[in-house]
């Protein structure tokens, strides 16, 4: 077995990484940070005896100090389990001479701009954009399409930072956001799209060396930076094999997935693209990670893969318990995340009546809402499932009529 560094700033009590890696004491160095480990001491000396804690994860001392302890205990891998990771992981690789994915690779999953330039030479369908390095680059880009365009970071997950600019006051608005915003404005952080209008979709599972091992299409409700922005329910449901769109964006990831620098080894792999009106699916994002909300849970409970889990374990030189690509959905399923509202929450009295749901509240009785502000908040999240993908939309339907007549906000 392999030694494996991996870097993780997710607290062990809601990412059981011990649960996740074949004999983590023996095989397994976890380099995390000192509130990560808080209240899970015993999980820590039990499971990660080698291990190596710092105080600031993402600052330069860190990645420092993440290669002087993949050098002191002679890891032979470098795994990771978030977005922000995935590059920090393949620089060290790359500089360590350790096999994954490396620099090229990664920066194409993570750089949005390079991943919409090497797709659009592919001959794939994109937004029209541009970097904006400075502000005249963004009125150039509105210039050149017109409103509504999106303003995103180029390197950002889960909508943090996503602007949508309906009109010159929404842009005004966006530029007198400069002293306030999280991401500096500055050359290289930022990027311009078009608005596309479609369905948006996404393909989850596992890549190797450019070409799809296993994975399967869903269709969201909505985009997360809607979600975001109108703190409104997002849901997503797996598509049936017959549904004309699974061939379509299977034949999209496929063709993306072999257009960008290959990983050599499995890892897995969430794209979001959406399929428009006529027909054409555009390229929304791709990321060499598994899925985020409850994209995992739901793939897990079709296939019996936990796509983060099964990524991790790729990255840490374990065999694969993902077989070949499926033919058939094997359990029709879906997920929603419920907002918090506004206020003191009052939770639903009974339990969720709608058959085939798992719901879990996530706040107490008398917390205080204040909307969704970032997509890991949530008031409740449901696990559904149904006979058919039809009877899962319908079953999410009726959980959302459920929770808004018995949930308040006062």
């Amino acid at each position: 077995m392999p030694t494996t560094l991996v870097l993780s700033r997710q607290p062990l009590a809601s990412r059981p990484l011990q649960e996740w890696v074949d004999d983590p004491a023996d095989s397994v160095v976890l380099f995390t940070t000192e509130q990560a480990v808080a209240g899970a001491e015993d999980e820590l000396a039990k499971y990660f005896p080698r291990h190596h804690l710092v105080a600031d994860y993402h600052s330069w001392t860190a990645e420092a100090a993440a290669e002087q302890a993949a050098r002191a205990f002679g890891v032979d891998r470098i795994a990771c389990t978030s977005e922000h990771d995935v590059l920090r992981a393949a620089r060290l690789r790359a500089r360590l001479g350790l096999p994954g994915q490396q620099p090229a690779s990664a920066a194409a999953y993570r750089d949005k701009v390079l991943m919409k330039q090497l797709a659009e030479q592919a001959g794939l369908a994109v937004p029209a954009f541009a970097a904006v390095d400075d502000p005249l680059d963004l009125l150039d880009f509105v210039d050149a399409v017109g409103f509504p365009v999106v303003v995103k970071p180029r390197s950002g997950c889960g909508s943090v930072g996503v602007h949508v600019l309906r009109d010159r006051e929404g842009l005004e608005h966006f530029l007198a956001g400069e002293p306030e915003s999280a991401l500096p404005f500055l050359p290289g952080l930022w990027m311009a799209e078009s608005f596309v209008t479609g369905e948006l979709c996404h393909v989850d599972g596992v890549m190797a060396d450019g070409r799809i091992v296993h994975a399967w299409p869903g269709q969201y409700s909505s985009g997360v930076a809607e979600y975001l922005a109108a703190d409104t329910f997002i849901s997503s449901v797996l598509l049936a094999a017959e549904d004309p769109r699974r061939a379509v964006l299977m034949a999209f990831a496929a063709e993306l997935i072999a257009a960008l620098p290959a990983a050599p080894d499995p890892i897995a792999f969430h794209l979001e693209a959406w399929i428009c009106p006529d027909g054409r699916v555009v390229l929304c994002e791709i990321a060499s990670r598994a899925g985020g909300a409850l994209i995992a849970e739901t793939y897990e409970r079709a296939f019996g893969v936990h796509l983060a889990r099964e990524g991790l374990r790729l990255q840490c030189g374990s065999e694969p318990t993902i077989g070949g690509q499926p033919a058939e959905l094997e359990r029709p399923n879906g997920w929603l995340m419920i907002p918090p509202g506004f206020g003191r929450f009052t939770p639903p009295a009974e339990r969720c009546p709608v058959p085939g749901v798992d719901l879990t509240v996530q706040l107490a009785a008398g917390a205080v809402g204040h909307g969704v502000g970032k997509a890991s908040n949530t008031a409740a999240r449901a696990l559904v499932s149904g006979a058919t993908a039809d009877e899962v939309r319908r079953r999410i339907d009726e959980v959302v009529a459920w929770w808004q007549r018995n949930a308040s906000w006062s």
